[in-house]
């Protein structure tokens, strides 16, 4: 099962439109969802906050410019 990292915060429309993918995409491939408020850590904070939404898969880090359904099932894709 590949593990997706989903970096975001409270009232991002943005975030909410990633994870609306996401949920989307749970219905044709296996992987666990861990969601990080980037208000939690500070390294995160610093790292993602103008990027937020951000997606991990494996190797593959999609930002608020590249989140797309096509971008999000070619990650999954190739990570398996």
């Amino acid at each position: 099962m590949q593990n997706v990292i989903f970096y975001t915060k409270e009232n991002c429309l943005l975030c909410d439109d990633a994870r609306s993918l996401l949920d989307l995409l749970k219905h044709d491939y296996l992987f666990q969802l861990e969601e990080r408020d980037i208000y939690s850590k500070d390294e995160w904070l610093e790292k993602y906050q103008l990027m937020i939404p951000v997606v991990k898969i494996n190797d593959t880090t999609l930002d608020c410019e590249q989140i797309s359904y096509d971008a999000l099932e070619k990650a999954l894709k190739e990570a398996n």
